[in-house]
């Protein structure tokens, strides 16, 4: 397991991520501090930890929508048959860096 280290609003964040991530996990974290930034910019100085929650939700939003969007778009396609493979979840990666940066937001909570 790799780890890196990534800035969000100003402060470094030490994130695992498996080995070969590294790039998409600090690319993530790029677009999550431009997120944040403009929620700042939006609602002012909350402290991070409402910033970083009211990213993910909006970010969690979008993708719900996305989600909704595709399987309005997949609903009259054919299902692949039971015997071909499953696609491998594209998400794996970023499942992860978001499970060790909840982790992280976490432990900031506690000390706050």
């Amino acid at each position: 397991m790799a780890t890196v280290t990534v800035e969000v609003h100003g402060r470094p964040y030490a994130v695992g991520c498996a080995d070969g991530q590294e790039a998409r996990v600090r690319d993530l974290a790029a677009q999550f501090n431009e997120r944040v930034q403009g929620v700042a910019d939006q609602v002012g100085q909350v402290g991070d930890v409402r910033l970083f929650l009211m990213a993910a939700l909006m970010l969690a939003d979008e993708l719900q929508e996305a989600k909704r969007q595709a399987a309005v778009q997949n609903a009259g396609r054919p299902k692949a048959t039971p015997a071909a493979p499953a696609p491998a979840p594209a998400g794996d990666g970023v499942a992860e860096a978001l499970n060790a940066v909840a982790a992280r937001i976490e432990k900031i909570v506690q000390t706050i």
